[in-house]
């Protein structure tokens, strides 16, 4: 073997063991700086769940968790592109698995990111502005019927739980109600509240409040069976629309590539923290309830999500641009 040869094979080896005994160091010691959750902007249905999780994980983690807001539409792109290391999750619930079916994403919403846990599911109620001349669901089909592609809806991102609810509406009613988006969940409830538009499909825990006051009418909730937050208000299946169900969910995730062992100690943190009476009775107060799962269930909950929906999408006709 030649002094060169034998050069080359020298670094080969030294790169190699230093590679082996450098890999493992991120999983041992993580974290050993501050953790940022992105996630859509404050006050949104991102946001809550966020604020939660970067609380509660502060502390049995000893750094900093902090939520970065930013806007809906960027928040699976920073995440997808950023380092594999833990240190830069999101939050989101199903634009992030559901919206690249409706609108082109820069990202894949499984193979480019690593599930780490299911955080909540939320009942959604349909409302109305007070305005309008109905009280109950049939008299809205009826209504939609008789004057198609008048009546509007507001919604947030493109796959969100009020889009997808209006989608899963008009395919089942067999009517035809106009979308109008805005750039969150919290502008698209302004809307309907102050009439810019007819109605809405947000979550219970954000509108109650609201029914209470009469600001909004809710019509029916879109879960399977009526909610605790909004007594005596129906589900739309048992109004007059059979087949209907759905509620909104919202996960963590991680970029794709991040070592096994941190998504497994995020899981293990996230899923202890939601089995605390405190963090189950902030989620309460929220309209919402905790419901963690490991990374495989995840993943299945995703793509049977991608598949049903995306079922209904073709029905429909709608198509990705």
């Amino acid at each position: 073997m030649t002094r060169i040869q034998l050069r080359i094979v020298t670094r080969v080896l030294l790169a190699l063991s230093c590679g082996a005994f450098v890999m493992p160091v991120p999983a041992q010691d993580y974290p050993s700086k501050p953790i940022r959750i992105v996630t859509s902007p404050a006050g949104g249905g991102n946001d809550f769940p966020a604020r939660v999780v970067a609380r509660g994980l502060s502390g049995p983690l000893g750094q900093q968790v902090i939520v970065d807001n930013r806007p809906t539409v960027l928040i699976g792109e920073i995440v997808a592109k950023a380092p594999p290391d833990g240190y830069t999750l999101l939050v989101s619930g199903s634009p992030h698995w559901i919206g690249p079916l409706i609108e082109k994403a820069s990202y894949h919403p499984i193979a480019d990111f690593a599930p780490i846990s299911m955080l909540d599911r939320a009942p959604v109620v349909l409302v109305v502005h007070p305005s309008m001349p109905v009280t109950s669901v049939r008299a809205l089909v009826q209504l939609a019927k008789a004057r198609p592609g008048d009546l509007n809806y507001s919604s947030g991102g493109a796959g969100g739980s009020n889009h997808l609810g209006a989608i899963l509406f008009n395919h089942l009613a067999r009517v035809n109600i106009m979308r109008v988006p805005y750039k969150g969940s919290g502008p698209a409830m302004t809307a309907v509240m102050s009439g810019e538009v007819h109605l809405m499909f947000p979550g219970v825990g954000a509108v109650a409040p609201h029914v209470k006051s009469r600001r909004l009418r809710a019509l029916a909730v879109r879960s399977a069976q009526p909610s605790a937050f909004l007594p005596g208000v129906p589900t739309i299946a048992a109004s007059g629309v059979p087949g209907y169900e759905s509620d909104a969910k919202h996960a963590l995730f991680a970029p794709a590539g991040t070592p096994a062992a941190i998504v497994a100690r995020l899981n293990q943190e996230v899923v202890r923290l939601f089995q605390t009476p405190e963090a189950r009775g902030i989620f309460v107060k929220g309209g919402v309830e905790a419901a963690t799962c490991s990374p495989d269930e995840l993943t299945a909950i995703m793509k049977s999500e991608r598949e049903t929906i995306g079922r209904i999408l073709r029905a429909a006709g709608i198509r990705k641009p």
